[in-house]
């Protein structure tokens, strides 16, 4: 497969240095166990042009996927979806959807992530939630499809 992929922490605890950073790596190893070549995690604090800022630097750097772990949530700090909305082409609903599906299996407090899923370029971005579980869990869920929504976003639409 060989893609490139980047993971990105957001949290104002962990870039303070007061919490250690565990969905970071957890989905360094499951993208890397999957075949990506994996750069991260970066991590950044709970602002939005943080976010917005390492999200586009990742595109920039032709990431085909760039995963945000951290920020979903509703409180008033988590403003991750806001900075990916404001940076997209557009959204691929369905994979967030899938994300929620299955974390609603696991735990009802699931729905209450409102991660994104875009693309910007032909980069592919994905918002999962902050927990370690949630954040497996959720990119687990889209694992399979990845390869084959990457091959599209660079043009490769033989089926």
């Amino acid at each position: 497969m060989s893609h490139r992929a980047q993971v990105i922490t957001v949290s104002d605890g962990v870039s303070a240095g007061t919490r250690e950073d565990v969905s970071g790596p957890a989905l360094h190893t499951l993208l890397t166990n999957a075949g990506f070549e994996v750069a991260g995690p970066e991590v950044v604090p709970d602002r939005q042009e943080r976010i917005s800022d390492a999200i586009v630097a990742a595109v920039v750097a032709g990431m085909d996927l760039v995963v945000t772990t951290g920020g979903t949530g509703l409180g008033p700090r988590d403003v991750t979806p806001q900075a990916t909305s404001m940076l997209i082409d557009y959204e691929v609903p369905g994979l967030a959807e899938l994300m929620r599906q299955v974390g609603a299996s696991s735990t009802p407090m699931a729905v209450l992530s409102r991660g994104v899923a875009g693309v910007r370029g032909q980069s592919l971005i994905l918002n999962v939630p902050g927990s370690m579980k949630g954040a497996t869990e959720s990119l687990e869920a889209v694992l399979p499809l990845l390869d084959h929504a990457i091959q599209l976003l660079h043009g490769n639409t033989k089926h």
